[in-house]
Parts: structure tokens; sequence; C-alpha cells
């Protein structure tokens, strides 16, 4: 029998504790460092495979299967924009991409990302994670709500750039259109800044976490694939849906797609 990747994923990490290592998880990054922009303009963005909380581990990204963005209702290839980088961590470099894009006109922009599958040899599977980023311009709400048709999805019921800490964030849960009831989400911080310029983490971290559980964090959909999270501090947020895409294997290997959406947190001064 398969096991799911959630169990394996805490197979691996009740082990991993035993050598006194943190466990953290893999997340798709989509990252630009803002989200909310008064005006148009070009932006930058850094498609790292890593585990965002600790600066961990970068896993070399194979070539993407579709980077695309939607405005307005109207979506445009991106495919062919990217460049390879090399990533570096705290602990190692990877293979990743950049991406540069214009923004014109007002309005939210969605950008959509589906990378190859990756083999994680740990958990002898395969992982591939799609994953979503809104940007919008001049604070006019056009497409932020709207689905977007990846096979795994999370769709907003909060818009992702427009949250004070302390708000809430909400979404639903989906796998090719329909909910996905009591998912399984894992939720992490992006703990250290990337040096956009450099192509790797900065040393220093937000913060401290007291203990494993803090720095991947799981929560669960409702019955109606809905789920919330409390953001406590300020800066980008990743919420990873385990296993909810409808293919699951890859190569006669276990497959778990997910999905993935990053929001951003401000302080309100």
């Amino acid at each position: 029998m398969i096991l799911k990747r959630a169990t394996k994923v805490l197979l691996t990490s009740l082990m991993v504790c035993l050598f006194a290592l943190p466990a953290s998880a893999h997340f798709q990054m989509l990252y630009t460092p803002e989200s909310a922009l008064n005006k148009g303009g070009n932006l930058d963005f850094k498609l790292v495979f890593t585990h965002p909380f600790e600066a961990g581990h970068t896993m070399t990204m194979g070539q993407p299967e579709s980077l695309y963005v939607v405005h307005k209702g109207n979506k445009t290839d991106l495919i062919k924009e990217i460049n390879p980088i090399i990533w570096t961590s705290l602990t190692n470099s990877g293979k990743a991409y950049n991406l540069k894009y214009r923004l014109k006109g007002m309005g939210d922009y969605v950008f959509c990302f589906v990378p190859s599958p990756y083999f994680e040899a740990q958990e002898d599977a395969y992982i591939q994670q799609m994953t979503k980023v809104i940007v919008n311009v001049a604070g006019i709400p056009t497409d932020w709500d709207s689905e977007m048709g990846l096979p795994a999805e999370i769709v907003p019921l909060d818009k992702p750039y427009a949250l004070w800490t302390g708000n809430v964030f909400r979404g639903i849960v989906k796998s090719e259109g329909k909910s996905v009831p009591y998912a399984e989400i894992e939720v992490e911080y992006l703990n250290h800044e990337p040096i956009m310029n450099e192509n790797k983490f900065a040393k220093e971290a937000h913060v401290e976490a007291p203990q494993d559980a803090f720095v991947t964090m799981t929560i669960k959909a409702d019955e109606k694939g809905c789920f919330t999270f409390g953001i406590p501090r300020s800066g980008w947020w990743g919420f990873a849906a385990l296993g909810v895409g409808p293919k699951t294997t890859h190569q006669d290997k276990e497959l778990s797609q997910d999905a993935i959406i990053w929001v951003q947190a401000r302080d309100m001064k």
C-alpha cells in the first residue's frame, strides 16, 4: 500500500529528531519583495525550491513545466522569460530561476508556476508544487479571487497582498476545481531575507523557533476545504496543501501534487 506523503513526512521528521536536527518542509518559492505597489514597473522574481524558515537545503530544480500571469482575465505565458541561476542557502547551493516582468496597468497580477516533479530520495517519491503569488498595482482588485484552473490550487478568500499583521488569511483548497475536505496544509514563515542581487538568503533570521513544531506548522481545512490562519508577524507566509492534485504517480514512483500560495503581511504603523 502506497503511503501518503504526509505520513512519509511525519516518519521522516521523527527519524530526523533522533539525530537532533531541525525539521522543515519543502516550499516552492516564487518570490518578489513587494506584493502591493502604488504604480507599475519592473518586478524581479526568484524561483527557488527550498526550506524557507531555516533557509535550509536548496533543491536543484529541473526545467519548469509552465509559468504564466493572469491580469484582468488575460493570460500571458512567461516560461520563455526565465533564466537559470544558482541560489545559495545557509547549507548549500542549487539551481533555481530568475524572472523579470514589467507591470503595465492597475489591478491584480496572478503569477502561476508549475515546476517539474522533484525526486526526494529520503521519501522515495516525487514532489510537484503548483505555486501562486498575487501582486497588485494601485489597490484596484481584479483577479485575486479568481480560480486559475491549476490541477492543485489554493483560492484565496482574503486579498493576499492586503493583510495587516494580526489579520487572518483564509483560502479554499481545490483539486481540478473541486474543494478538498480536510486537506492538510503546512505553513512556513520566510524567516531569512532573500538578497536579490546576490541570489542568496541572509544569514540573520527574523525569529527563532522555540521547538520544531513552530518551524513547519500544520493546519487542516474543514469539510468544505476552507482554512483560516492568523498572521502573527509581518512578512511572507507560505501555505502548502499536501497531495491534493489528481496525479499520484510519476515514473513509477509516488507523486505528491501540492498547492502553494504565498501571502504578505505588513505591520500597522
